[in-house]
């Protein structure tokens, strides 16, 4: 389990450094989705960023499975993706 969640946080922050370097609505985009993985439900992903996209069944459960991963870290690791998260938003805000 340690494997596939290491792996699945990988693809997951190589998705957000690309899509930081996109443009402002991809930067705004991926920290609402990541913000929404990290702290909300997956009915909020739906609901929210991914709300103007048609999201098939198999990518509902592969979400499903990666907000589960990061549902079962440490309270501790949790929070600190929660801190870096919000450092990054604040180094946006001030771009």
């Amino acid at each position: 389990m340690k494997g596939s969640t290491a792996f699945l946080l990988a693809a997951l922050a190589l998705l957000c450094a690309c899509g930081l370097s996109g443009g402002d609505d991809n930067n705004e985009f991926f920290m609402d989705f990541l913000q929404t993985l990290l702290v909300g439900s997956p009915e909020e992903l739906y609901e929210g960023p991914l709300g103007k996209y048609d999201v098939n069944e198999d990518a509902k459960a592969a979400l499903g499975e990666l907000k589960s991963c990061i549902d079962g870290l440490q309270p501790m690791h949790k929070a600190e993706l929660v801190k870096l998260l919000v450092q990054v938003l604040g180094s946006l805000d001030g771009a």
